[in-house]
């Protein structure tokens, strides 16, 4: 999910829940929100304090909703790079650890063998342009593949 839709679901979320008490990752994405309208000029450094403030020291739902009320949601994400989900992740360091194994395996044959030239540079360029190639398509994913 990019981050303009977190936000918006996380707003209609605070906004039928009010009165459902707020975890800690509630109250920190709102003091982000906060803190990015005073970077953008948006807030004085006065009234983001207070705005921090009171999110932190919030405790429902509807103590979070007037303190980003007036601040315009945060533009759309840019489409196609995504998030790795923890499987995609797990299976991207597989990925790399493999990876790795066969980069020293193939240096420790190029140093004790009789060979002057760098004759792993080949593999070891296809190797990497596997793990970027994983990395490119596993973020970029449209939808969950069924197993």
């Amino acid at each position: 999910m990019n981050e303009s839709t977190d936000h918006t679901a996380h707003t209609a979320r605070l906004r039928s829940d009010a009165a459902v008490r707020l975890s800690d990752a509630d109250r920190e994405a709102v003091a982000d929100r906060i803190r990015v309208a005073a970077a953008e000029g948006r807030l004085t450094l006065e009234e983001a304090d207070e705005r921090q403030q009171a999110a932190y020291a919030a405790r429902v739902a509807a103590d979070l909703v007037p303190l980003t009320a007036d601040l315009p949601a945060p533009p759309p994400a840019l489409p196609g790079r995504r998030e790795l989900t923890p499987d995609a992740s797990r299976r991207l360091m597989i990925h790399v650890g493999l990876a790795l194994a066969l980069v020293a395996i193939v240096l420790v044959r190029w140093v004790a063998g009789p060979v002057s030239f760098f004759w792993p540079g080949g593999p070891i360029f296809w190797i990497l342009v596997s793990v970027a190639a994983h990395y490119w398509f596993a973020t970029r994913r449209r939808t969950a593949q069924p197993r």
